[in-house]
């Protein structure tokens, strides 16, 4: 999404966990997928999910809806503005954590269409 959104005003993507290795580069296979499509990914380190990281974002993505429970659960102040990435597709995307390479394949697509459909959205 950082890479969509670039170069648009006021728009700041960042990310955070809500199980997240804290401090941990991406997963090797991610990176790799990253990499074959033109993007960087050695800059990132997982955080985890805080109420203040939660408050300041104007919008808040999610992978999948137990994702979006927990959220409404812990920090019920930021529920009206957590969504499903898939959203607009109507479906969730799966952690391919400790899958094989099709696994990250496929979940990388799903973000690419959850990312699409969020575009015309984000000003």
């Amino acid at each position: 999404m950082r890479h969509q959104v670039q170069g648009r005003a006021g728009v700041e993507v960042s990310s955070a966990g809500l199980q997240a290795l804290v401090g941990h580069p991406i997963d090797p296979t991610a990176g790799e997928l990253l990499r074959e499509a033109g993007l960087d990914p050695d800059a990132h380190r997982a955080r985890q999910a805080s109420g203040s990281i939660l408050a300041a974002a104007d919008l808040v993505l999610v992978m999948e809806q137990g994702h979006q429970a927990k959220i409404a659960r812990d920090y019920p102040q930021v529920s009206g503005k957590t969504f499903l990435l898939g959203k607009w597709s109507k479906r969730e995307i799966p952690d391919p954590y400790r899958q094989q390479r099709l696994a990250f394949e496929h979940v990388y697509g799903l973000i690419e269409e959850g990312v699409a459909g969020w575009l015309p959205h984000i000003k």
